[in-house]
């Protein structure tokens, strides 16, 4: 089969390709510079067990009109939408330009192809409460104040909500074969605890280890839902190969400690000691916004809308993946070999 992907270079996005080429499919990548960019990523795709000489380079970008295609593509058998643009405290203007429209113009080259379109969003558009604190109607999003959510949400998770909803409605109105891929956040490779330090489970770990975390963000039962980074990109394979798929797959992992514990447990294996008081959110999200603190904790308001007490029914995923025998890595272990990783490259790090 041959497949079109955005965001090919991510952390992701490198695991999905390696899935991918490791079943022979042929990857056709879009790159803003395949000359400088495609010796790097087909040698991680290789390190990952994948098969390099299958991606296929083109040109392209979100940013451009029509993604800045110009050389024709084979006949596709799907495009994977994983390309985005992150960054907290991303302003309006650019989050909606590229992640918004340039959704809707990978959906739009889907819809010339006439294949699937396997779209990446986010767990939260399951949390039905949080959506409607940020001023979402799920049963009538058209009628979105979207800019009242960029000031609620900020740009970068405004930005995924809105091309979400706007990626389904395009693909009801062109009665297109659309699978959404809700990941949580993301945890390293389950069997090298590989974690980009993009991450924002990296960002956790630093912030532990630099003795950043003295109060931990929300109360017992808040969690941070994780799952394993080459776990997320068997199932975005699945959902791009499989002849039946549900038309949301929650890539989230229920077994996810909840954060007191999990820090606990990362603290363990970096010698240091995890935070058992609280403070509530809402007063760190206040405190976050004194100017330069953010930058300072390496923690900014935007993020903690991820850490929450809501629990999510991951049925319809477990069911599709147990039909397909793709069975999920012990979350914990997962955990462990992530925080490891991060501990010995801070280690060697610090001794060069």
């Amino acid at each position: 089969m041959i497949f079109f992907i955005t965001g090919a270079t991510g952390f992701i996005g490198r695991h999905v390709c390696a899935s991918l080429t490791r079943q022979n499919h042929t990857v056709v990548t879009m790159l803003r510079r395949p000359e400088a960019q495609l010796d790097t990523l087909r040698q991680q795709v290789n390190a990952l067990g994948g098969q390099g000489d299958l991606l296929q380079p083109v040109s392209g970008d979100l940013d451009q009109p029509h993604l800045g295609l110009t050389a024709p593509l084979p006949e596709l058998d799907a495009v994977i939408h994983l390309g985005a643009r992150f960054a907290w405290r991303l302003d309006t203007r650019t989050a909606r330009h590229t992640n918004v429209a340039g959704s809707l113009a990978v959906a739009e080259l889907a819809r010339q192809h006439q294949c699937r379109l396997v779209f990446i969003s986010g767990f939260m558009l399951e949390n039905r409460a949080h959506l409607t604190r940020l001023g979402i109607d799920t049963a009538a999003p058209a009628g979105t104040d979207w800019p009242k959510v960029y000031r609620r949400a900020g740009g970068y998770e405004a930005s995924k909500l809105e091309a979400a909803f706007r990626a389904r409605a395009f693909a009801k109105q062109h009665a297109l074969d659309f699978v959404e891929v809700q990941p949580a956040t993301v945890a390293g490779n389950s069997q090298t605890g590989e974690l980009d330090n993009s991450q924002p489970l990296y960002s956790l770990l630093d912030n532990l280890a630099r003795g950043r975390l003295a109060l931990v963000p929300g109360t017992p039962a808040h969690w941070l839902p994780l799952v394993a980074v080459d776990h997320l990109a068997d199932i975005i394979r699945l959902a791009a190969t499989a002849e039946a798929v549900p038309e949301k797959l929650l890539a989230l992992d229920r077994q996810t400690p909840n954060l007191q514990p999990m820090l606990a447990q990362a603290a363990a294996h970096m010698n240091k000691h995890a935070p058992r008081r609280y403070i509530p959110i809402p007063v760190l999200a206040a405190l976050l916004r004194l100017p330069g603190l953010a930058a300072l904790m390496n923690t900014y308001p935007e993020a903690l809308h991820f850490i929450q007490p809501t629990r999510f029914d991951t049925a319809i995923t477990e069911a599709f993946l147990q039909q397909h025998h793709a069975i999920a890595p012990n979350i914990k272990e997962v955990i462990e070999k992530s925080t490891r990783r991060y501990h010995q490259q801070q280690a060697h790090t610090e001794a060069q």
